[in-house]
């Protein structure tokens, strides 16, 4: 499966953006669907993920309450819901797969995107 994130930008501290990630190729609705997000000089960090139905979800610490994520089957779409966005959300963010619902871990996920730039000014 190859996925392909995109709706990143630049956007005011409080504000908010929505990301994509569109799979193609051997896709299959039975994958963990998980956002990730990298800053520099930061290691990988775990967003949120949604499984296969998309009837459940995880979130990490830092985004709860502020982001959503979801997904649409039909259309082969994942979308991270992005609100009251800081300055320390600014990261390169990559979408996922995995067959292992629950885990945050990045070993745990495969098949990366090429990740959309998220910029949030102070």
């Amino acid at each position: 499966v190859q996925l392909q994130a995109s709706g990143g930008g630049l956007v005011q501290a409080g504000g908010s953006l929505r990301l994509s990630c569109a799979a193609s190729g051997r896709t299959s609705s039975s994958s963990v669907m998980g956002w990730f997000r990298q800053a520099p000089g930061k290691e990988r960090e775990f967003v949120a993920a949604i499984n296969r139905s998309g009837g459940a979800t995880y979130y990490g610490d830092s985004v709860k309450g502020r982001f959503t994520i979801s997904r649409d089957n039909a259309k082969n779409t994942v979308y991270l819901q992005m609100n009251s966005l800081k300055p320390e959300d600014s990261a390169v963010y990559y979408c996922a797969a995995s067959w292992r619902y629950g885990s945050k871990s990045y070993n745990d996920f495969g098949s990366w995107g090429q990740g959309t730039l998220v910029t949030v000014s102070s």
